[in-house]
């Protein structure tokens, strides 16, 4: 199998993460006889400055010529005064919208070694194994009209019965491989478009008998996911409770550092990236956790690719890494020796060679 990989490392820490990620997408692919076609692009801050804008026709002609993206991370202080139309993050919301990436998937797993660092009682978050599924191209990020006068200033909230109808099913169709639970977040007491919204859910809820479903304001949804997250499967949302409520989330795991996510469309191809920013002050230090790049590739292996072993053997792996105590310094604690990013994916790739050598381990990572 041949597929083509659109790298773009950003800005920051992202050069370093991608190019873990990089290394362990070639290592799966000699393991598998796959053959992965790397090429390299700009976004963010660095597009801004090589091409004075932040999603360059460069890069559009070569993810569309991709079978899916590797994204590093976006922004820095170097681009904050920036008019709105160069600021890194446009290069983001451009990519997502060009390609019509509607479905944003946040995993959020408990690694006890890691809970440590969690600010949650150990007992609350040892459970946790959920799924945010968030609308990523409609809501009040892309609502029209929205501007701003000197007195005032306007951001409009929109959402189409298509919009939702196409996230809600895929919420669905991932609950139903995962525990058979769906929980619909809304502001539906205050807000039309969630009135709709909730609408939407009632009416695909009828094609998902085998899925349990529970709808959920805002505002309590946030409080339960850190008083009783475990009680969470599939959870799918529009874009700003989304946003909000994923970032909540990624705290539970005691770093954003090993949070992947996947952005994906209606065909298969997706943008894999980590939840993490560009983290300006750590580039070219070494300190870079690759753990959420790396889960990303997984992401990239199982969603797009349809690759399900190989994303399941590189989770495997990673988790291991960290069973064995192995840390970057932003989860290790006083008694662990501190690994550098290089470090740290040299041991997941020792990981895998682990696992190619063992019929007992393949088959318990099966």
């Amino acid at each position: 199998m041949t597929k083509r990989v659109a790298v773009l490392p950003g800005d920051g820490i992202g050069p370093e993460v991608m190019e873990a990620a990089v290394k362990i997408l070639q290592v799966i692919g000699r393991r598998f006889q796959h053959t992965f076609e790397i090429e390299y692009g700009a976004i963010g801050g660095e597009a801004i400055d090589k091409y004075q804008n932040p999603f360059p026709e460069e890069t559009i002609k070569l993810c569309t010529n991709s079978d899916a993206v590797l994204l590093g991370a976006v922004g820095g202080p170097k681009w904050d005064n920036n008019p709105p139309e160069l600021r890194p993050e446009k290069g983001l919301l451009a990519l997502r919208k060009h390609f019509d990436l509607f479905a944003n998937l946040r995993p959020v797993d408990a690694i006890l070694p890691l809970l440590k660092a969690s600010p949650l009682k150990e007992e609350v978050a040892q459970d946790v194994n959920l799924l945010i599924v968030r609308e990523l191209t409609g809501g009040l990020y892309f609502g029209e009209p929205s501007k701003r006068t000197e007195k005032s200033a306007v951001d409009t909230l929109v959402y189409t019965r298509e919009e939702i109808e196409r996230i809600v099913e895929k919420a669905f169709q991932l609950a139903r491989l995962r525990k058979g639970k769906l929980t619909s977040v809304d502001k539906e007491n205050v807000l039309q478009s969630s009135k709709l919204w909730r609408e939407v859910v009632k009416e695909k809820e009828k094609g998902y008998p085998d899925v349990e479903v529970e709808h959920m304001l805002v505002d309590s949804a946030a409080m339960q996911l850190v008083t009783n997250p475990g009680a969470f499967d599939v959870v799918v949302t529009e874009n700003m409770f989304g946003d909000i409520l994923s970032d909540e989330a990624s705290v539970i795991t005691g770093s954003l550092g090993i949070m992947p996510s996947a952005s994906i469309g209606a065909g298969g191809f997706g943008v894999y990236e980590p939840v993490h920013g560009s983290a300006t002050q750590l580039a070219g230090l070494g300190k870079a956790n690759p753990a959420a790049a790396i889960l990303s590739v997984a992401m990239m292996l199982k969603y797009t690719f349809k690759l399900e072993e190989e994303a399941a053997l590189l989770e495997e792996a990673v988790y291991a890494v960290f069973d064995h105590d192995h840390f970057t310094e932003d989860v290790a604690s006083g008694e662990n020796r501190v690994l550098s990013t290089e470090e740290w994916t040299e041991k997941v790739i020792h990981e895998l060679d682990l696992q190619s050598v063992s019929d007992d381990i393949m088959f318990t990572y099966r």
